[in-house]
């Protein structure tokens, strides 16, 4: 069975755009993104010499959950226009490097990637997960593995894997408890309040005294401290639909997925017209030795 890389591409290009400075071409057109975006492609093939490699893109639209929770996601920026410019050229690239590249219009990628990650486990193959999202957390057993890229303000941590010990070390609760544990503590990237006042420690404490978050919610009485129990009593519908907006749908149709051949004149064109004489000639050396990222 094979080895494979499951990219969340745009976790991965906004950290990329973010960690590394302002970079232009002569022309002024931004390659900061782009530069870090190879940079993170050929150390995860150093280091973790994958079989298949597939990257998962958003095209925008949430329409399912955006239903639940009309607020979904509504306090994000706008992609900022240096990165949007570099986008498609980030997925031409990728695709010339050697790896499959899914999105579907209307459909999360989150939910593409999950889906796709637990199809490929429950084949036999094992799944890395390349994203710092920790909704993918939920996910994890014994062939699923999280991928964590390097923290943009703490670069020396380096990439970290997190196996069910991993979560668990992480977040104080295996991954069958992260979707309880997300919805108490909200998440401020999608936008979803969580429990007024309850914090990490908190959250992980009671699903480890009672199990789950809906055996709090038959009993909240028994909470410590016990302020919170009327607080269970007042948000159990929004703490019932967190769960639903955080549970990744692993039921959507993802297509048969593919790592195609690299194409190694396609990545010299692009290294060359982006001007990354650097990146271009470890291109180079790399193709000599008959694959892209070994």
């Amino acid at each position: 069975m094979a080895k494979w890389l499951l990219l969340d591409g745009f976790n991965l290009a906004f950290r990329a755009f973010y960690a590394v400075p302002d970079l232009t071409r002569s022309d002024g057109f931004p390659t900061n993104a782009l530069y870090g975006w190879i940079r993170s492609l050929w150390k995860l093939e150093d280091t973790e010499q994958p079989e298949g490699r597939v990257v998962f893109f958003d095209l925008g639209g949430a329409a399912a959950r955006e239903a639940l929770l009309p607020s979904y996601k509504a306090q994000r920026a706008e992609t900022p226009e240096a990165l949007e410019r570099q986008i498609p050229l980030i997925k031409e690239l990728t695709a010339a490097m050697g790896y499959g590249v899914v999105e579907e219009s209307g459909v999360e990628s989150d939910d593409l990637l999950a889906a796709c990650a637990v199809r490929l486990a429950k084949a036999g193959h094992t799944v890395r997960i390349v994203s710092a999202d920790k909704d993918f957390a939920q996910v994890v057993d014994e062939r699923i593995q999280l991928l964590l890229p390097p923290p943009t303000a703490n670069p020396r941590l380096g990439w970290r894997s997190l196996d069910r010990t991993g979560v668990e070390e992480k977040f104080g609760v295996p991954p069958d408890q992260i979707v309880d544990y997300l919805a108490l503590v909200g998440d401020t990237s999608d936008n979803i309040p969580g429990l007024p006042g309850v914090g990490p420690k908190t959250a992980a404490k009671w699903l480890r005294a009672h199990g789950s978050l809906r055996a709090l919610l038959e009993d909240p009485d028994a909470v410590k401290p016990p302020r919170f129990a009327p607080l269970l009593s007042e948000h159990r519908e929004n703490l019932l639909l967190n769960v639903r907006l955080i549970t990744l749908d692993l039921g959507v149709g993802t297509p048969p997925v593919e790592t195609p051949p690299p194409d190694p004149g396609q990545v010299f064109r692009i290294l060359g017209e982006l001007e990354m004489k650097t990146h271009l000639e470890e291109a180079r050396r790399r193709y000599a030795q008959g694959t892209l990222g070994l």
